[in-house]
């Protein structure tokens, strides 16, 4: 049995997805998502046979890899697999149920992972990313999107200050996000290479906090946390977290500002064609000759 705690109701998050779906989804980040994933494999001279669209709510990645010439076969997996996933991902040649947690796929079978505001979501993470690389043929790519550490931090330290004030204590509100640090360390521990990780931050403005929560539940990112409070929210904590979220960020204009942080990961399942790090003490040349200053052994202090 995994040690790995279990924070997300993987169940709930389904639910949650299949409601926004039916509310009709909110997708201007992931349309921006989407673009930029396109943009970044343009810059990939190779076409993919084999890709997989692992775990994006909604059609956008795949609309955009349809209308381009970078793959020859696309399979969206989605744990919704039946008529809305279908319904929202015509543009796919296959489309399976898969969980991204327990992926369908034999070892080296495709050639691209691809995955959008999926993986934030996911229990066990490094399992997931060694399930992925086993999966992609040598020299196949991971590219990825989910949420960072500073998504929302508005909205949590809004809430966690009305919780303090109205109810004596706090409760989580907000989906803990991974770290870009962090994220890197996973890729080589899943044995990646050329693992790379970057990040994009996103102010996104709102009429008031209320809009950002109705449109937190049409993009189906509403509290999925097995720890979440199962009381209903109090119209009086509700209301001082609206008041504090207006004080500490709302612009001259009145309308308050939202972060969501975008973290980019790719690797490269190994190959032998790609480049290696050379080996210590391969190096012909010193580092204090090509900058032109004078070398000090470690242990030394320079002078002033």
């Amino acid at each position: 049995m995994s040690s790995l705690p279990i924070l997300f109701d993987r169940d709930l998050l389904r639910a949650h997805r299949a409601r926004a779906g039916k509310l009709g989804g909110s997708t201007f980040l992931l349309d921006r998502v989407a673009q930029e994933m396109l943009d970044r494999l343009a810059t990939v001279r190779r076409r993919f046979e084999r890709a997989v669209d692992l775990g994006t709510p909604t059609g956008a990645v795949g609309r955009a890899l349809a209308a381009t010439d970078k793959v020859t076969t696309l399979i969206a997996a989605d744990p919704l697999a039946g008529t809305t996933a279908r319904a929202q991902r015509g543009e796919a040649d296959f489309i399976v149920a898969a969980d991204e947690e327990a992926l369908p796929f034999g070892d080296a079978t495709l050639d691209l992972v691809v995955s959008a505001f999926a993986l934030q979501f996911v229990n066990d993470l490094p399992g997931t990313l060694i399930q992925v690389r086993r999966a992609l043929k040598p020299d196949g790519l991971l590219l990825a999107a989910l949420a960072g550490g500073d998504t929302l931090i508005e909205l949590r330290e809004a809430f966690a200050a009305a919780e303090a004030q109205i109810e004596g204590g706090i409760s989580p509100r907000v989906i803990p996000f991974a770290d870009l640090r962090d994220l890197g360390m996973l890729l080589q521990r899943a044995e990646f290479g050329l693992p790379v990780t970057d990040v994009d931050r996103i102010t996104v403005r709102y009429g008031s906090p209320l809009a950002l929560m109705h449109d937190l539940r049409r993009m189906a990112a509403t509290n999925p946390l097995i720890e979440r409070s199962r009381r209903p929210l109090r119209r009086a904590t509700l209301a001082r977290m609206t008041d504090i979220y207006v004080e500490r960020f709302a612009d001259s204009d009145g309308r308050i500002r939202a972060t969501f942080e975008i973290v980019w990961l790719s690797g490269w399942a190994p190959h032998e064609s790609q480049q290696k790090p050379l080996a210590p003490g391969s190096a012909r040349r010193r580092l204090a000759d090509a900058l032109g200053t004078k070398e000090i052994p470690a242990g030394e202090k320079a002078g002033r």
